[in-house]
């Protein structure tokens, strides 16, 4: 006997595909004598493979048949039984893939016949199953066909006419009413209650054979249908004789062998007469006006037919999603062909047919650019050139991933999170990214003295309540002072995942499909179809920086300014913001494409080819030198410069160039479990696309070959700098005890460490030596320094504001302020300045909402305390969760200002200064002394002193302090809490 496990997949299968009860029988005398005592079993055929049952397993799948819609409809649809054995082609029918209904009045003239027999049975060996064709070649031939015709369909109807012509649309749809064909109750209130649009993509996803999303478990069905067990659903003729459904046949089957007691053949033998008697009861009704009556619930208030209405019209809402996204493919029948063809690409190494870019016969070089971190004057040229065009600049943020790998959990409900709400150095990611446009925008306020708000699109996805959940975090920060009109959010659809076994999607109850982002890559397509392109346009923005949420570090020193002036000066198209990559790492690469064209033009273009693809395309993954771990090719980061207009033209041209660079990634298996609890883990995968493989459709062409030296001439560019200044991602939960750093938050905080020992070192300041990953892994950093980046962002810009002093090791130093000055400062414990307001005050506009003003103060402050408790092991450092023994804490309201000469200012203090006052701490001959004096009128808002910065002709930014010649204060008592 099968092993429960293996019973559980075939009746799993069972209720998957297309299955038939095809010859009852006594086993070979070949059998083991384990089986021997086991005389009777089944066949179930799908369309891919044959399983064989035992008796034990036949009773269980036939007490579980009421439940499996697909058995009971073979059941009916078989109407012609035969007690003999008949030949191998009639046993299995004339299709090796599985039955096809026929129509009533072929089924008159001619059927594909049930066979019934108690001749031995001889299990095929699997040599003869083998065929020439792929297994799923026939699909893909169907589907081609249909997706040809729906895809030159100009309306509706089209649609509807060509769906139509599907003979599984056929098979389900058009029996409806006809004698001896058993309807899916889905498919059968599907037509009563849905709209021409909704039952289209109905129709889709039967033709695609994937209608095991429409199958009942029981509870649904005892819900959806007559309670009374002696009146289950009917089929009724003209004379109004009710006749047993299917659903009864095989409930007295299984009654049946229940009361079997076990000894001899006798009751197997018999079992053919009693299926002939009780298939006899289905077909005893009228060949006219037949019809199938969907009865209503006894009990109203059960709610039953309510909570399947309700679900297949959310399975409809999904489906009509697809079918918009993937419309410029063919929809949802164009969306599974493609991964079927990716499916047999993945197993069979073949190139799936596509219409993008043909990358066979092309040639990959590393791809010329200006190295900002060695060029120091063309970094600082080119930043200026992005500050300047911010105005110009909108952003855009993929946040519809689901971050699985995190395994976040909200601590409160116990609910899954995505990674957006990942509490990252002390808030959100999302938080993070818009802090780092704010610093910006700060700059160039202080640069250029305009404000300029940034338009900001935010791709989210249903993925774990992403779009409900940033939704809630922009509201509960009022928008972050930027005004709602600032913000358009978006939700990319999920997609269904396909089993690469057999094609069908994963389901994890009726009309449940287990659904997954479909990558970050849809967001062109869905920016066109949801107006955001249009909505940029309408702000002026020419351009956008795209950066994704698992990277916090993108915005460091003058990355993306450089990257976006750039793009901006030379009116490019596209750009990327590169870095090293090590040898083996699972990374993307930048290359420059170069290929012949058969008209005998060459064609260029900068673009990213993932990891998966570098053995096809020839990518040779080996070091820059020898002995290095540096790779040859740059890493790909997904911080990307887009030209709006250009991106619009190829997201609105309604072919798959509007979906760069679709993949399936089948290498790790879906985890998910179904309605009843159970856990389930299958090689499965849903279509992806790859945001930065648009660059595909900018390339050049040129009459004749290009020299190297014109290469910075093409629409399309990239940019590098050092590693850890663009990208270290946050995207999975390290281990207990893991030493790997990789993707994690551990890893990305270590880079951000590191980023400030090599700032605060350009400032002069001495810094604690940085030690190896493993010390960092088991006691934590040697400091810990976190600066808003409207101190800079620009690192010139810092160290202008910072000189010299030193930090000892293991001191803490968070600086949530703009206007800031720290001169010759010795750091031993921890320094913590928070200013309610980072860049300034917020007013109200007319509707109410929070716009940022500029013009927080502050300058000079020496500390000495015991600072961090490094042995708390409740220490979570990257989410700036710490504990303390003790610190100076000094809170800034709005443009308050806190003074401090020359001065130490020892143990734990805790310093608030209000709105318009000044708090000033010097020496005195008692120790500390501190003075609280109001600022007047005509200082406030802007103070008594402010930074002045002044722009260079060569983009040098350069800073220097003004001071109030008035020197009228108002003394007031100490403000020390």
């Amino acid at each position: 006997m099968a092993t429960h496990n293996a019973l559980q997949s075939v009746l799993h299968t069972a209720s998957m595909r297309e299955l038939s009860l095809a010859s009852l029988g006594p086993y070979p005398a070949a059998v083991p004598s384990s089986r021997s005592s086991w005389n009777g079993g089944a066949w179930l055929v799908s369309s891919s493979s044959k399983h064989f049952l035992d008796r034990n397993e036949l009773t269980i799948l036939l007490q579980r048949g009421r439940r499996n819609q697909k058995l009971n409809r073979d059941f009916s649809q078989r109407c012609s039984i035969s007690c003999e054995g008949g030949n191998d082609e009639d046993r299995w029918g004339s299709h090796g893939h599985g039955w096809d209904v026929q129509s009533p009045g072929q089924r008159r003239s001619s059927y594909v016949p049930l066979a019934l027999s108690t001749l031995p049975i001889t299990q095929p060996s699997p040599d003869a199953e083998k065929t020439e064709k792929w297994r799923l070649d026939d699909e893909i031939t169907e589907l081609q066909g249909l997706q040809k015709q729906l895809i030159s369909c100009k309306n509706l109807r089209e649609k509807i006419s060509a769906i139509e012509t599907s003979r599984r649309v056929k098979n389900a749809f058009n029996g409806i009413g006809r004698s001896g064909i058993y309807v899916k109750p889905a498919i059968a209130l599907a037509g009563k209650v849905l709209d021409e649009r909704s039952l289209y993509v109905l129709k889709c996803l039967v033709a695609i054979g994937q209608d095991h999303l429409l199958d009942y478990s029981v509870a649904l069905e005892d819900a959806f249908f007559v309670q009374d067990e002696s009146n289950h659903r009917t089929i009724s003729s003209t004379e109004g004789k009710p006749v047993s459904s299917v659903k009864e046949v095989l409930k007295r089957l299984a009654k049946a062998i229940e009361n079997w007691d076990g000894s001899g053949n006798q009751f197997w033998q018999s079992m053919p007469n009693l299926i002939t008697n009780w298939s006899h009861e289905m077909l005893d009704f009228s060949d006219t006006e037949e019809t199938i009556a969907l009865e209503s619930l006894e009990d109203p208030s059960d709610g039953g037919e309510d909570r399947v209405l309700q679900s297949l019209t959310d399975l409809t809402k999904v489906l009509e999603r697809l079918e918009k996204f993937y419309d410029s493919i063919g929809g949802i029948v164009g969306y599974q062909l493609k991964v079927l063809e990716l499916i047999k690409a993945s197993e069979l190494g073949e190139e799936p047919s596509s219409d993008g870019p043909d990358f066979s016969n092309g040639r990959f070089s590393v791809p010329r650019g200006p190295d900002l971190a060695s060029d120091q004057a063309f970094a600082m040229q080119a930043a200026s050139w992005g500050l300047e065009g911010l105005s110009k600049m909108g952003e855009i943020y993929p946040l519809g991933g689901a971050g699985d790998r995190l395994g976040l959990v909200d601590e409160v409900t116990g609910e899954c999170l995505p990674v957006a709400m990942l509490p990252y150095c002390g808030r959100t990611l999302l938080e993070g990214l818009i802090r780092d446009l704010q610093a910006r925008e700060f700059l160039h306020f202080k640069v250029f003295g305009r404000q300029h708000i940034t338009p900001v699109a935010i791709m989210t996805s249903a993925a774990k309540k992403n779009n409900e959940r940033v939704l809630a975090l922009c509201k509960s920060h009022g928008w972050f002072g930027r005004g709602k009109e600032n913000f358009r959010l978006f939700e990319q659809p999920l997609v269904p995942t396909v089993a690469a076994a057999d094609g069908q999607w994963l389901v994890t109850g009726p009309f449940q499909a287990v659904l997954k982002p479909g990558g970050h890559g849809v967001i062109w397509k869905l920016a066109y179809d949801e107006g955001i392109l249009q909505w940029f346009q309408s702000k002026d923005r020419k351009a956008a920086i795209v950066r994704q949420i698992s990277n916090p570090i993108a915005a460091t020193d003058c990355t993306l300014l450089a990257l976006s002036g750039m793009g901006l000066r030379y009116e490019k198209k596209f750009g990327f913001a590169s870095c090293d990559r090590n040898v083996g790492t699972a990374e993307g690469v930048n290359v420059l494409m170069e290929r012949r064209l058969p008209d005998g033009r060459w064609e260029y273009g900068v673009t990213c080819i993932e990891y998966t693809e570098f053995n096809k395309l020839g990518i040779l993954d080996v070091p820059i030198a020898p002995g290095s771990t540096q790779a040859q090719y740059p890493a790909n980061t997904n911080v990307l410069f887009v030209d709006l207009p250009s991106v619009e033209h190829i997201a609105s041209s309604q072919s798959a160039a509007s979906l760069p660079g679709m993949i399936l990634n089948l290498k790790k298996p879906v985890k998910y479990v179904d309605h009843l609890g159970h856990k389930h883990s299958v090689l499965a995968g849903r279509l992806e696309c790859t945001m930065q493989n648009i660059a595909d459709s900018l390339v050049n062409k040129r009459s004749s070959r290009l020299p190297s030296k014109d290469h910075d001439k093409l629409d399309t560019y990239v940019i590098y700098n050092q590693r850890r200044k663009v990208t270290s991602s946050a995207k999975r939960r390290r281990k207990p005890g893991e030493h790997s750093l990789h993707q994690t938050p551990d890893g990305s905080f270590l880079d951000v460490t590191r980023n400030a020992f090599d700032l605060l070192s350009h400032c002069g300041v001495h810094m604690p030596e940085m030690e190896d990953n493993h010390r960092y892994v088991d006691s934590g950093p040697p400091f810990i320094v976190l600066i808003h980046p409207s101190i800079g962002p620009l690192w010139d810009i810092v160290s202008q504001k910072i000189q010299g002093g030193s930090l000892t090791p293991r001191s803490e130093l968070q600086l949530e302020i703009s206007e800031f000055a720290w001169t010759d400062v010795q750091l031993d414990g921890s320094l913590l300045v928070r200013a309610t307001n980072v860049m300034g005050a917020v007013e109200s506009n007319e509707s109410g909402e929070g716009i940022l003003q500029y013009g927080v103060r502050l300058n000079n402050v020496n500390v000495t305390n015991k600072g961090v408790d490094w042995e708390c092991k409740n220490n979570i450092y990257w989410q700036n969760k710490i504990s303390r023994l003790e610190s100076l804490e000094i809170i800034l309201e709005d443009n308050a200002e806190f003074e401090a000469n020359n001065v130490t200012i020892e143990g734990s203090q805790k310093f608030f200064v209000p709105k318009g006052h000044r708090m000033i701490v010097t020496n005195s001959l008692s120790g500390m002394s501190c003075t609280l004096e109001k600022l007047s009128e005509s200082l406030s808002p802007q103070g008594s002193w402010s930074w002045r910065y002044d722009l260079q002709a060569n983009g040098e930014v350069l800073l220097e302090m003004i001071t109030s010649d008035d020197s009228s204060y108002v003394a007031n008592e100490v403000s020390k809490v």
